[in-house]
């Protein structure tokens, strides 16, 4: 134990037995030398018996201090280690009020500010308490893990809708950027880029069955990392989702008004006007949302079999010649009539037709962000129901595209599609066409809104915004407040982009990447730090026993191999640079919007620094101490500080060793902002408590001055309902209740929990 002292005296005091073995003892040497009248004690813990539990044998008598009249031994020297195991350890402690009144306070520390003391640096004393949870806080937990449960409504075909609008529409505003850079050589870039996603698909399937949280890659890194390597993935995840809303709804009015020669108003009020009109869809719920999403979809697989089809039927009774043409101009350098292009240049452009083909995937990012509104198994599917129609969708379309259409008229026009249509079906397919393209990505902007509410939701319970995001419409459940800030936000980023989808565009396609690039992040720090957690059968995992570490493939569990995830790590670097490389302006927007998003979080996340910051400022002007309205500005700030570090949260502990009750500390020390801290353990038998707990819990308490240590013992079992009853009877959200990595024989998914882990 650290911080332990050795009284050479201890035997011949007599001794008051507190619980758990542990002593207490007046130490009257100290409280002479102590001039400000703090008293102390030594806290006593006898050593464990060759059993592994605490003896139950009173204390032997010890010797007499002078025996056979030899003159006391003033020796200093410690006992020798056969003697020192067998004896008590004395650690001295201060005293603490019985009431638990007062705060730690230590002349030791200075204040940092004039007119503040260092008092306001320090917190209460902590207390020790057994709690039985009354029915009504049990009936409330009950109700939570069943709302839970029947929030897993989306099988795999409502949930692959949600996110296919923005996959599949995608091949709208993909298929002009990758030809312009391609050319000829555009069906080999986007069949590379497509089957690049076979690395990422085990490594999302891997992460969803140990974590299936919502607003995840944001979650993932918060229960495998620190909280600020998460908030820098939720600065990455809202932009990305915001440019889907803003590139789905600026092309659907771009390709609106390519069809239409006179609009009566600009394309930036069409693209506004769809991202309005879906933001009041978002506002039905997720249910009705994902059933809209569905219809949708349906109606683009549809179109888009039927150009294929029509295009092939084409293709057939005209023949090569076309793609002979294109495929002559295009292999022959600047495009026109000299000589053939070298294997660097070739290589060059498939390679810049890869990175920018990626474009043509966006939306796939989405789908762990809903994937606890999945049913059990089912993301799997999910993913491969997105990937496979992406392969064919966008290489298909792409080689039917260039065989029936003059390469110049390509590289001349976006509406790259209702060309296509034009061509092999006349008119009525033409606008058959343009009416999918607009519908579809409209889909795209209810996508990224449904995205954003997850990740808002999930920020809003770690306290990173406001509790206000929370609050959910009384008939729909459909989270306003998120629905409505996102789209407020998702404007003043497109008006900052001066209403450029040139912008946006090209910003997306570096956000996406180094969206994708968190998953295997993810998942190596997993496999690091968190390498007990087990990983399901299917994409989000179910309560349910589960074996040992030896036994998870025959019980077929999912775990990707080392190589998958560092090929992953190189591909996802790769297709960043080719996008920089081609087009530097990218990074630059790209770099002024994520900065000022992780400034925005930080900011929110560090709030009681920057106030401490503030007052510190102010209280450099005495000045102003004296003017009463500045005095009550200070005082305000004084009293938000204190209600901010007042907000509580607590740590599920096992076990009394005090090694793994400091680190857990340390995580909320640097992770979180508070001064309040519940210590939790639950028992089932009053011999389960282990036995060190309390006087662990008392150590901890005073050795972390400015945040207040209570212990709570809890009777009960420890699961979902009783985990959910707690926080309801604590009126402490279970996000913010913190544990160690389960084994493997845990029974219940952190989903189910609730909690967040915070060590290996």
């Amino acid at each position: 134990m650290s911080s332990t002292h050795l009284h050479p005296t201890s035997h011949a005091r007599s001794m008051h037995e507190g619980s758990d073995h542990t002593c207490f003892q007046p130490d009257p040497a100290r409280d002479e030398t102590q001039k400000d009248g703090t008293q102390s004690v030594y806290i006593a813990i006898e050593p464990p018996s060759s059993s592994g539990r605490v003896t139950t044998d009173p204390i032997p008598p010890s010797p007499p201090a002078n025996p056979a009249g030899q003159p006391p031994s003033n020796d200093p020297s410690p006992p020798s280690f056969r003697d020192s195991q067998f004896g008590i350890v004395l650690r001295r402690q201060r005293l603490r009020p019985a009431d638990n009144s007062g705060l730690k306070n230590s002349d030791a520390y200075p204040s940092r500010f004039i007119h503040l003391s260092n008092t306001f640096e320090f917190a209460g004393w902590g207390s020790v308490t057994r709690l039985k949870l009354p029915g009504d806080a049990l009936r409330a937990g009950a109700a939570r893990v069943a709302a839970l449960r029947e929030g897993q409504v989306l099988g795999q075909f409502t949930a692959s809708a949600l996110a296919g609008n923005a996959v599949l529409g995608s091949v709208f505003y993909a298929l002009p950027a990758v030809v312009a850079v391609g050319g000829v050589y555009s069906p080999i870039s986007l069949f590379i880029a497509t089957m690049i996603l076979f690395l990422w698909r085990p490594i999302m399937e891997e992460l969803a069955s140990a974590l299936p949280i919502s607003g995840a890659p944001y979650t993932y890194i918060l229960n495998v990392s620190t909280k600020t390597f998460a908030l820098i993935s939720a600065a990455l995840l809202l932009l990305d989702f915001a440019s889907t809303a803003i590139v789905s709804a600026a092309t659907a009015a771009a390709y609106l008004a390519g069809e239409v020669a006179s609009l009566p108003f600009p394309t930036w009020v069409g693209a506004v006007a769809v991202l309005a009109l879906f933001t009041a869809v978002s506002l039905m719920g997720v249910r009705e949302s994902a059933r809209i999403a569905l219809a949708v979809l349906s109606l683009h697989l549809i179109t888009m079999a039927v150009l294929i089809i029509t295009s092939s039927v084409h293709w057939g009774s005209t023949g090569t010649a076309q793609l002979k043409a294109n495929w002559a101009q295009g292999t022959r350098a600047g495009g026109g009539a000299g000589e053939r292009q070298g294997a660097g240049s070739i290589v060059k452009q498939i390679y810049y037709g890869v990175c920018l083909g990626m474009l043509g995937l966006t939306g796939f990012e989405c789908t762990p962000s809903y994937v606890s509104r999945i049913k059990p198994g089912k993301f799997p599917l999910v993913l491969r129901n997105l990937h496979i129609p992406s392969i064919i969708l966008n290489t298909t379309m792409m080689l039917l595209v260039l065989a029936l259409i003059p390469l110049d008229t390509i590289l001349g026009g976006s509406n790259v599609l209702s060309v296509l249509a034009q061509v092999t079906g006349g008119r009525w397919l033409r606008v058959w066409i343009v009416v999918d393209a607009i519908v579809v990505l409209c889909g795209g902007v209810l996508t990224g809104i449904l995205a954003a509410c997850e990740l808002l939701e999930q920020l809003a319970q770690h306290r990173v915004i406001p509790q206000l995001f929370l609050s959910l419409l009384p008939r729909t459940h459909a989270p306003h407040v998120s629905v409505l800030a996102f789209a407020a936000f998702s404007g003043v980023l497109y008006a900052s982009a001066a209403a450029s989808l040139v912008v946006i565009s090209e910003m997306f396609s570096l956000v996406w990447v180094a969206v994708m690039g968190l998953f295997p992040v993810g998942v190596l720090l997993m496999g690091f730090n968190r390498g007990r957690l087990a990983r399901g059968s299917g994409g989000n995992r179910g309560s349910g026993g589960r074996g040992e570490r030896g036994e998870r493939e025959e019980r077929g569990e999912r775990r990707t191999r080392l190589v998958v995830v560092l090929m992953a790590l190189v591909v996802a670097p790769l297709v960043f640079a080719g996008n920089v490389a081609y087009n530097p302006k990218t990074a630059g927007y790209f770099s002024a919007y994520f900065i000022g998003i992780v400034a925005l979080f930080s900011a929110t996340q560090n709030k009681v620094h920057l106030l401490r910051w503030l007052y510190w400022v102010y209280d450099q002007y005495p000045g102003l101490h004296a003017r009463g309205v500045a005095m009550a500005w200070g005082e305000g700030l004084i009293a938000l500080m204190r209600s901010l570090r007042r907000q509580p949260v607590c740590i599920l502990v096992k076990t009394d060793e005090i090694n793994s009750l400091f680190h857990m500390i340390l995580y909320v020390r640097k992770n979180e902002e508070t001064s309040y801290l519940k210590i939790i353990h639950f028992y089932e038998e009053e011999k389960g408590i282990p036995s060190e707990l309390e006087a662990n819990a008392k150590i901890l308490d005073e050795a972390f001055p400015e945040i207040t240590i209570d212990l709570i013992l809890v009777d009960g079992t420890f699961d979902p309902p009783h985990i959910a009853a707690l926080s309801h009877h604590l009126k402490i959200p279970q996000s913010l209740m913190f544990m160690t990595c389960p084994g493997p024989l845990f029974p219940y998914s952190i989903a189910e929990l609730g909690t967040r882990i915070i060590s290996l």
